[in-house]
């Protein structure tokens, strides 16, 4: 059932050349990033940053993702960049999420035909706790980035428990 023997008649059983470290290797290439991906907590550029910490604890996410009118994806903002700003003198009321935000292109996005090993080297190789899921959409000669989900380091965390479970 792994794959590590295989049989032929008259032959019996014989290896493989497949050893267990392939097989899981094997099994995280396969697995793309829309059969693993989590959903999105989505918030508007002029929402203040006060009601963007609210969103943050009230949904348990560690990252929010920032649209434009258009639903379209325009950066983020983690943890961090909001614990930096709450330590300044700067009224969070009045402040819109906008101001302090990763701006595209700087962020680093995953698309669902991705591996969801792509999608962890991703998330180590830019150290990253979240990678926004997009589709991406050209329009008027720009492309666009459609927010359908998310990839985190919890979500490959829980892929790699469900390989071990076999």
């Amino acid at each position: 059932m792994l794959g590590i023997l295989e049989a032929r008649p008259r032959v019996g059983y014989f290896f493989s050349g497949k050893v267990p470290k392939n097989f899981i290797s094997g099994k995280i290439s396969e697995l793309k990033v829309d059969q693993i991906k989590a959903v999105p907590v989505v918030i508007k550029e002029d929402t203040s940053v006060y009601d963007a910490i609210v969103a943050l604890f009230l949904n348990d996410v560690g990252t929010l993702f920032i649209s434009q009118e258009d639903g379209y994806l325009s950066g983020l903002v983690s943890r961090k960049d909001l614990l930096k700003i709450v330590l300044g003198n700067t009224d969070i009321h009045k402040l819109p999420i906008g101001i302090i935000m990763t701006r595209m292109p700087n962020v680093i996005t995953v698309t669902p035909e991705e591996s969801a090993y792509d999608a962890a080297l991703k998330l180590v190789d830019h150290q990253v706790d979240a990678l926004p899921v997009v589709k991406v959409i050209h329009e008027d000669g720009k492309e666009k980035h459609k927010i359908i989900g998310k990839v985190t380091k919890t979500t490959i965390t829980k892929l790699f428990v469900e390989l071990g479970k076999v």
